[in-house]
């Protein structure tokens, strides 16, 4: 088998792992070590934290050790990394990096995580990207590398990481609530009940075999149910949706890689705008029957106006980076640049700067102006 046709393997292996984890939050060590794998490292991480300061790590199982030390030796505080990639934006961007792009030197070679924690677990150079589509939740995911062994992260790679990335962001979307909801102390089904988004279940035909209260209030709206299969009732985004969820299900190779885009839909009876997203699911060990036969996923979030727009939607739409598209997101939904800085984490004088590239990006000139594109072409 050549090489190429390896990388790809361990690439869908990657991505398979990635959504398997989306409903079963403890999966994400398997997950993040299918990552590894794909670039043949040492281990991956995602580092995530909250807007009230708490944070917490999960590792690929190789990592385990690192970050037993990272977390109870104060190493969060003091990682010249991450403390240099937020300085930059680069937690916030949603842009890949590699130590190159945080200016890497021997000064930070010399210092005490550097030697005391990096050196001693056998880790060097990083690829990282931030990869969370909650605003009140920022994740990062970074793969880590042996420096002794292998050069920097490449530009290549660090699109192959962009690629990995999106389907992260995905699963995510579901994985982070679960999380929020205290999955590892009540079955999934409480779990699922607690948190806003609707989650249906399909099994291999496509027919419902389990929805959350939260789904089930978007039936009879813009979404109803028809032979056990969910249907859309605008004709133009039912055949949309139709298409999609086969396509999920037979999850081929090339549609699985492809980063897909969310159905963005509007109900014609009520001012409700929802987003729909669909994940494949391959194989999961927990022991609630419904997942067990589910093969694909469909996420409905409701767009409020009263509230940003989802920042991935943003994105996708506009041409932006994701920092880009989380500043739009929130200065179109009347929130001021300071604030918006805070809950981002980041400079007033950064918000400001990146609106200014927003403004420019997407032709208007004044918050108002944003904010009304954004309603008509995001949340319409």
């Amino acid at each position: 088998m050549s090489r190429h046709v390896s990388s790809d393997q361990r690439l869908l292996r990657a991505i398979e792992a990635i959504y398997d984890a989306a409903p079963e939050p403890q999966q994400w060590p398997r997950a993040l070590g299918a990552i590894a794998d794909y670039f043949d490292d040492v281990g991956a991480i995602l580092i995530w934290h909250r807007n009230d300061g708490t944070f917490g790590t999960i590792v690929s199982e190789t990592l385990t050790a690192a970050q037993q030390d990272y977390e109870s030796n104060g190493w969060a505080a003091r990682d010249i990394k991450a403390i240099r990639a937020q300085e930059l934006g680069y937690f916030f961007s949603g842009e890949p990096f590699a130590d190159r792009h945080i200016g890497f030197d021997e000064t930070m070679k010399k210092h005490p995580c550097s030697v005391e924690f990096f050196d001693k677990h056998g880790l060097g150079f990083i690829g990282s990207v931030a990869v969370s589509p909650d605003p009140h939740v920022g994740v990062v995911m970074s793969v880590q590398r042996n420096s002794r062994l292998k050069p920097q992260f490449s530009d290549a790679e660090l699109e192959d990481l962009r690629t990995i990335s999106r389907h992260i962001e995905k699963s995510l979307r579901l994985s982070v609530r679960l999380l929020n909801a205290q999955v590892t102390n009540v079955s999934l089904g409480e779990a699922l009940a607690r948190i806003g988004i609707g989650v249906f279940a399909l099994d291999s035909l496509g027919c419902v075999i389990f929805s959350n209260p939260a789904a089930q209030q978007f039936l009879g709206d813009a979404l109803y149910l028809s032979q056990g299969r969910l249907r859309l009732n605008s004709i133009r985004t039912g055949t949309v949706l139709d298409q999609a969820i086969a396509q999920t299900i037979r999850a081929e190779p090339p549609e699985l890689i492809a980063d897909t885009k969310p159905i963005l839909v509007q109900s014609a009876a009520s001012s409700r705008r929802l987003a729909i997203y669909l994940l494949p699911l391959f194989q999961s060990a927990l022991a609630e029957q419904f997942l067990t036969q589910t093969r694909a996923i469909v996420l409905v979030v409701e767009q409020k106006l009263d509230e940003p727009a989802d920042p991935a939607i943003v994105r996708d739409l506009f041409g932006l980076t994701l920092g880009e598209a989380r500043i739009a997101a929130m200065i179109g939904a009347g929130i001021p640049p300071k604030n918006a800085a805070e809950r981002l984490g980041i400079a007033e004088d950064t918000a400001r700067n990146v609106l200014k590239r927003v403004f420019a990006k997407v032709g208007v000139s004044r918050q108002s102006e944003l904010t009304a594109l954004l309603a008509k072409l995001v949340l319409r």
